[in-house]
């Protein structure tokens, strides 16, 4: 029963990747986290090469998994109690993103930790329509919205804490797959969402921005709606989206148009003694 770790994406894939697609929800951010690494090199996500470990129990089967991506928390996936309370041993890790109990396990292993951030992964159930409706209606973003796409990114980017630089590798992967979209009025865009490529049957809904003068009109709400009506309509079995649980606006809207809690998850980091 040990950890295995390797900086070669199609090896974990290998080992892990069957384990990941049979529970999606759990490890929608490992999934897609592999798929950049796989689709854009090593170095998609900084200058380190990454760190990918996966956990066998007794009987063989990968019981967890684990990606880290240099200078992001190490994403612990789902994973077994042995498994999570062996990791501390196997892998120095500067603090964890991990679901509250696997995080609450890691933490207490180390002296001194803060929790930086806590985040609810929610599912679309049954879909509701904004009530009431805004004006306007949807369109895909294409090529031609990449300068306003950019900046929007940059912009949500900066309101929640996160690094702009990936902004225009992010344009152009969800552009080239029709995974954003826009909110418009008149022809003006006023709202975006976008929308991860569709792996083991799931999508996640992320990137909902909406710039401060056209907020407080529903725009986030319906945006967020047509990307999840979409995304089903052409095939997706499960439509998620995580939400930091200190915006209740934002947690308020999403239950709204028919979005499920399923699980909370901490950002922790383990600070010097």
């Amino acid at each position: 029963m040990t950890w295995t770790f390797t900086d070669d994406v199609d090896a974990f894939l290998e080992a892990a990747g069957a384990s990941l697609a049979a529970r999606p929800a759990e490890n929608t951010l490992l999934l897609t986290v592999t798929a950049t690494l796989r689709d854009s090199g090593p170095y998609a996500y900084g200058t380190e090469a990454p760190v990918l470990g996966w956990w066998r129990g007794a009987d063989g089967e990968v019981a967890g998994a684990l990606v880290r991506t240099p200078p992001f928390l190490p994403i612990l996936g789902s994973a077994a109690p042995e498994a999570v309370g062996a990791l501390v041993d196997a892998l120095p890790l500067p603090g964890v993103n991990a679901d509250r109990d696997a995080a609450a396990v890691l933490a207490a292993r180390w002296p001194r930790h803060r929790v930086d951030e806590e985040h609810r992964l929610y599912r679309l159930g049954t879909p509701l329509p904004p009530s009431p409706a805004p004006a306007g209606a949807p369109r895909r973003a294409t090529t031609a919205d990449r300068a306003l796409l950019i900046d929007w990114i940059r912009a949500f980017g900066a309101e929640t804490g996160q690094s702009g630089d990936r902004a225009e590798r992010i344009v152009d992967e969800r552009t080239a797959h029709g995974g954003l979209t826009l909110w418009e009025t008149g022809g003006v865009p006023v709202s975006m969402a976008g929308v991860s490529r569709r792996i083991a049957g799931t999508v996640r809904v992320a990137n909902v921005y909406t710039p401060p003068e056209h907020r407080g009109r529903g725009y986030a709400a319906a945006v967020t709606a047509e990307v999840g009506r979409a995304a089903r309509e052409e095939g997706a079995r499960e439509v998620l989206l995580f939400t930091d649980l200190a915006n209740p606006t934002s947690n308020g809207v999403y239950l709204r148009i028919g979005y499920e809690a399923v699980s909370d998850r901490l950002l922790i980091t383990a600070e010097p003694e």
